[in-house]
């Protein structure tokens, strides 16, 4: 059970990377406008970065055919839902993309557990529900701690940018210093850093960190509070960042700690 679990990190990490830290926007036009280039080189990073990750934590796996083959057809499934997720968002403008994220990240995350389960063929179906009754074992907290960092401090970020779009859109009209995408970049940007160090806090037993980074936000955003729709922007795209961060940073320290506990 140990190596299944290993091999799923592993899978998930390189997947994350994928797309949330090498995928550049330019990258994510040329897969807009249908470019095939912009598929190859997406699932090139994807193919290699699965292949790398996998073959440090797996002993021996990276020389075995079975693991390139595996790879190598989870970066072909990989790219078709991205292409799907693409046309869907596409033909339902109305649901801001946010239907179409959702479903991407759900079956994104069954395809690394199937091949995950098919790198590791001697682990039967039937011993999955005993997977995180073995995520305590040090190797596995540490391979743990950068998926979970990549997943809340990447990962929520576009989830929350798709979330308040429609309020973006709203603080553009009544904004004249910065058009709305560059202040959802801003945001986004800020919303990293907010997430890491919250989760960092967490784990370090310091909650009342968190407190200083809100205060250090709402200071340097204060001018801004003028406007009310930016207000409601400000505050909602914190909340949400901060309930990821939280989660996120209570699902880290239960498997490291083997608890949730915070002292102030």
């Amino acid at each position: 059970m140990q190596i299944l679990f290993r091999a799923f990190l592993a899978v998930y990490l390189g997947y994350l990377l994928t797309d949330f830290v090498f995928q550049t926007t330019r990258l994510v036009e040329q897969k807009r406008r249908g470019k095939a280039s912009g598929y190859l080189l997406h699932g090139l990073i994807h193919y290699f970065s699965a292949v790398i990750i996998t073959g440090f934590v797996l002993r021996g796996s990276i020389l075995l055919p079975r693991t390139h083959l595996v790879i190598l057809g989870l970066t072909f499934v990989h790219l078709l839902i991205d292409l799907a997720k693409i046309e869907f968002a596409g033909r339902h403008p109305a649901s801001d993309g946010s239907l179409a994220y959702v479903g991407d990240q759900l079956l994104h995350f069954l395809t690394v557990v199937l091949a995950a389960w098919l790198l590791t063929p001697a682990v039967p179906f039937s011993e999955l529900s005993n997977l995180l009754q073995q995520s305590r074992a040090l190797p596995n907290k540490v391979l743990a701690v950068p998926v979970i960092y990549v997943g809340v401090v990447f990962g929520g970020g576009y989830l929350i940018r798709f979330l308040v779009r429609s309020l973006a859109t709203g603080v553009k009209s009544h904004s004249h210093e910065r058009t709305s995408e560059q202040l959802q970049n801003a945001g986004l940007y800020i919303g990293w850093l907010e997430r890491f160090l919250v989760i960092t806090a967490l784990l370090l037993q310091s909650p009342a960190t968190v407190g200083l980074i809100l205060t250090a936000k709402s200071i340097a955003r204060y001018p801004e509070f003028k406007s009310e729709r930016f207000a409601e922007y400000f505050l909602i795209g914190t909340l949400l960042s901060i309930s990821i961060a939280l989660v996120g940073g209570a699902l880290l320290a239960k498997l490291i700690f083997g608890q949730v506990r915070f002292s102030g």
